[in-house]
């Protein structure tokens, strides 16, 4: 009988994390993931995989390296994916020790617990690096030899965490890659997040729900891809015959406006752009209102504004399609979630208001 596959996801509750999970169950292996203890419940992203078979759950923390150990010793996996991370830049400006503890130290102590115990030749690993490497780019498009700029603290903490992955397979020869992922995007996506940010500004300014979306640098180039499709390739990178690098990205690139236009689009809002810098706005046609416009507190200290992959080795190497959901697809696919999210979150909140009405009145007990 063959050994079963084992892998083990570290941020299993995120986007990325949820969606593995998927892929993996579906291949037929056994997943295990790691999450923190916390007195607020956020594992909806998750919630419909607990309870299945060959699906587990683990608490540990990556900024403590025995609870790491542990798990790892329990687990026995074959496959660990490094997913987790402090993974908002604008945070990392306002939590840089953490952020260097988690993205830095964090995969240094997941190489560290394989060792301990002794799985360096039968188990491969997976880190979760950044587009965000390249930072202040030196060339577009970025493959897996552009020189390295990194210019946020949650890219620095990224860059040890690459170079750490590096010194491991060449010192140890252990199994263990990056994947240099550019911005994939989902409606599962944090809400903070700037592409589900307009994806809900969209539907609530569409629902009547609110007046306007404010955003930083419109002008900022994305190579977006969907979240769905990068977590394949992930995978493909284990099942290579020889640990490498590789850039996931889907070799195109929008601007924040090119985004907004299209979730506004998909809305039924179309949008009718007027100003330069600060002062652009965003106006519904329809309407005459301003509906987007920039903030300066959304401008970053220092701003990332051209990032685009080429997935070209990832291609021909892996045999990976970038372009299995377009970009179109992607934000269509985010705004029709948010569109019905928004109604129903405005039922729920008639329905909790009548409730409320009526226990006031005595109606109900």
């Amino acid at each position: 009988m063959a050994n079963k596959n084992i892998a083990l996801i570290t941020g299993v509750t995120g986007q990325d994390g949820s969606y593995l999970s998927e892929f993996l169950l579906s291949k037929g292996y056994e997943v295990h993931g790691i999450i923190r203890r916390s007195s607020v419940d956020y594992r909806e992203r998750i919630a419909h995989l607990e309870g299945t078979p060959n699906f587990h759950l683990h608490y540990a923390d990556m900024g403590d390296s025995m609870s790491l150990v542990k798990v790892v010793g329990k687990v026995q996996p074959t496959e660990i994916y490094n997913l987790a991370a402090q993974s908002h830049v604008q945070v990392s400006f306002d939590s840089p020790e953490f952020t260097a503890d988690v993205d830095a130290t964090g995969v240094l102590r997941i190489l560290e617990a394989v060792r301990t115990n002794h799985l360096e030749k039968t188990c491969r690993i997976y880190q979760a690096s950044t587009s965000e490497l390249y930072g202040k780019v030196e060339e577009v498009p970025q493959n897996e030899n552009t020189p390295f700029h990194p210019y946020s603290p949650y890219a620095v903490a990224k860059l040890y965490g690459f170079w750490i992955i590096k010194e491991y397979r060449e010192a140890y020869n252990m199994f263990c890659c990056s994947g240099i992922l550019f911005n994939h995007e989902s409606e599962r996506r944090g809400e903070t997040f700037v592409t589900r940010k307009i994806t809900l500004a969209a539907a609530r300014i569409a629902q009547g729900k609110q007046d306007c979306l404010y955003l930083g640098n419109l002008d900022s180039l994305r190579d977006w891809g969907y979240a769905k499709d990068y977590v394949e390739c992930m995978w493909l990178i284990l099942q290579h015959d020889k640990p490498e690098d590789f850039v996931i990205a889907t070799g195109v690139q929008h601007t924040v406006r090119e985004f907004a236009t299209l979730a506004f689009h998909h809305a039924g809002i179309e949008l009718r752009w007027e100003g330069e810098g600060i002062n652009e706005k965003g106006i519904d046609v329809k309407t005459g209102r301003t509906v987007v416009a920039v903030s300066e507190d959304f401008y970053r200290p220092t701003d990332v504004v051209n990032l685009w992959g080429d997935p070209t080795k990832a291609k021909k190497e892996l045999g990976w399609n970038p372009q299995t959901t377009t970009f179109e697809q992607l934000v269509a696919l985010m705004v029709e979630h948010d569109m019905k999210k928004v109604a129903a979150d405005e039922a729920a909140s008639r329905v909790h208001t009548n409730l409320a009405e009526y226990l006031e009145k005595g109606l109900v007990k």
